[in-house]
């Protein structure tokens, strides 16, 4: 074994660039999508929580930060509305609050409701994101989110809804039919089992969104069918971005034409 000198500017120059230590940094972390939007999912909680009324988040109450930012179709696309804050001020919504059909998707009732929803989020990000990729992931995520909006406007009209549940139920969908496009009934899967009594739930539980949850599973789905085809069924690479993209806008599309 020989001892010597290591010059600084040799070892400098030995380093990889930037974007090849970057490429390496993300492969050791192949999720890194799903925990993103689980950082902002609860980053978004404490933050809104803190700002209008923490106490009232935790225990999954009506708080201003829902008035201001569930979806509720009076709030998009209706004539003005004026609705009474926690303070006793009015406030008055132009009807074209259309953000809400993405922050909506950002914001929940109570804790359990959030803890709920990101335990899901990470068991199927953590095992879709690597197979996918991480910008078809995203797209999937959010065209299933906004097809969860779009199914609160065509169902749930009049009432505030929020939560990650229609983006979740899109994963869960798109996976159920990524399993039955491989010649296995995803019914006798645990991700099948899982679909089943979530849509139990959905339809005798009360206070469960039935129009995001639908509209999720079914924007999911139908993104599932292109994006988590095997490799034999020769979709081509393009079609697996423009499916979600297309879903996405259609789902922008149906809350735009129903609430108007």
């Amino acid at each position: 074994m020989s001892v010597g000198s290591h010059c600084r500017d040799c070892a400098r120059a030995a380093r990889p660039d930037i974007k090849t230590r970057v490429k390496y940094w993300q492969a050791g972390k192949p999720a890194i999508v799903t925990y993103t939007l689980i950082g902002i999912n609860v980053g978004a909680f404490i933050v809104l929580g803190l700002w209008f009324d923490l106490g009232g988040m935790l225990a999954g109450s009506l708080t201003d930060a829902h008035r201001t930012f569930a979806l509720n179709s009076a709030f998009v696309g209706g004539e003005p509305v004026a609705y009474t804050l926690s303070d006793g001020q009015r406030a008055v919504s132009d009807g074209n609050d259309w953000y809400r059909l993405v922050t909506s998707g950002f914001l929940h009732f109570g804790l359990i409701h959030l803890a709920f929803n990101m335990y899901f989020l990470f068991v199927l990000g953590t095992q879709m994101e690597p197979l996918l990729g991480r910008v078809k992931f995203l797209m999937l995520y959010f065209a299933s989110l906004l097809g969860g909006s779009a199914g609160v406007i065509l169902i749930d009209q009049g009432s505030y809804t929020a939560g990650a549940s229609g983006a979740v139920f899109g994963l869960l969908g798109a996976m159920t039919v990524g399993i039955w496009q491989r010649g296995i009934n995803p019914f006798t899967t645990q991700i099948g089992t899982l679909l089943l009594i979530n849509l139990g739930l959905t339809f005798f539980v009360g206070g469960i969104s039935i129009g995001g949850h639908v509209g999720g599973m079914v924007a999911g789905s139908i993104c599932g069918f292109v994006m988590m085809a095997p490799a034999y069924k020769a979709f081509p690479v393009w079609s697996r971005f423009a499916t979600p993209a297309v879903v996405g806008a259609a789902a922008v599309a149906i809350s735009f034409i129903v609430a108007r």
